[in-house]
């Protein structure tokens, strides 16, 4: 992908992601899926939308986030 990675962009523009989605998700489609477009970058996304906008987060700060979500049990 040419340029840098923006909040809100299309996923569409992420050529060549290689989109995650979390073992635990159901069969209903209502995930989020993740790809790592540069090192130290992380893409979100909705799997119900693929081709429609993706959050950015860095890594530190999603790392942070999960963290968090985890200890308080969210």
């Amino acid at each position: 992908m040419a340029g840098k990675v923006r909040n809100g962009m299309s996923a569409d523009r992420l050529e060549n992601a290689r989109w995650r989605k979390s073992s635990r998700s159901g069969a209903v489609g209502n995930c989020v899926e993740l790809t790592w477009p540069g090192r130290e970058v992380v893409a979100v996304r909705n799997s119900r939308n693929p081709g429609g906008p993706v959050l950015v987060y860095s890594r530190t700060d999603l790392v942070a986030f999960l963290g968090d979500v985890r200890k308080r049990g969210v």
